[in-house]
């Protein structure tokens, strides 16, 4: 046989594997953020905490002054800190999904539906 014969022949009886891999991590990545969101929504600090992160970010872009910048960058590493684990997760799901896909417009809701418990 020839060698891209049997190369594609390969990649397509893999192909279904792969796919079924894929939406075993979705549904993971899925769970996972729904877990770290219902921690930190069911936390009163933490929900403080994440809210102030949120605040703080969104103020990003409007300061340029150097100093507050490395200040706002350390408090929102201490709330971080505060927040623990869940936090992690929820920077790494995010750093992980494609928020152009469905799935990771799905995940990035489900993220996003802590911001209600922030004042505005």
């Amino acid at each position: 046989m020839n060698r891209p014969l049997i190369v594609a022949i390969l990649m397509l009886s893999t192909a279904p594997l792969y796919a079924q891999d894929q939406q075993q991590n979705v549904a993971k990545l899925k769970e996972d953020a729904r877990n770290a969101v219902g921690i930190i929504g069911a936390n009163r600090g933490k929900t403080q905490s994440y809210c102030q992160i949120v605040d703080l970010l969104g103020r990003a872009d409007e300061e340029k002054d150097k100093k507050k910048t490395k200040a706002r960058s350390q408090r929102i590493d201490q709330l971080q800190k505060k927040l623990g684990p869940e936090y992690v997760v929820l920077e790494n799901i995010l750093r992980d999904i494609d928020l152009k896909s469905p799935d990771g417009r799905e995940i990035a809701l489900i993220i996003q539906s802590l911001n209600q418990s922030c004042p505005e």
